[in-house]
């Protein structure tokens, strides 16, 4: 049993160590004296309940407190955040019109809405 499991962390180790390096091409990166540092746009998640409830990143909000709690989280970023509705599939359509009607009137153009695939 033991040998077996020997076997097992070996393969596995070996195979992470081969598999690892053909995930991209080794490339050394020229130089440059006006590198700047890119970051990813932050998520901002807005999850409507079923019974309409808001939630901005887990938190109850008033659908007026929405566009300042999104300035908030953008902070002093001038990269503004991409937001995701997450909603129940039992919410009405006119909740969620609502929801995505202040956040592009609050000036954040980037706007997903959560599915599942079929």
């Amino acid at each position: 049993m033991i040998d077996v499991m020997m076997f097992l962390l070996i393969f596995f180790v070996l195979i992470s160590i081969n598999v690892i390096p053909t995930l991209g091409v080794r490339t050394q990166l020229p130089r440059s004296s006006q590198v700047q540092q890119l970051t990813a746009p932050a998520r901002i998640t807005i999850t409507i309940a079923k019974d309409g409830e808001l939630r901005l990143d887990g938190r109850i909000v008033a659908l007026d407190e929405i566009p300042q709690r999104l300035r908030e989280k953008q902070g002093e970023d001038t990269n503004k955040p991409s937001i995701l509705v997450n909603g129940d599939e039992a919410v009405r359509l006119q909740r969620l019109l609502d929801v995505m009607d202040v956040v592009k009137a609050s000036g954040f153009d980037s706007l997903s809405i959560a599915a599942r695939r079929k």
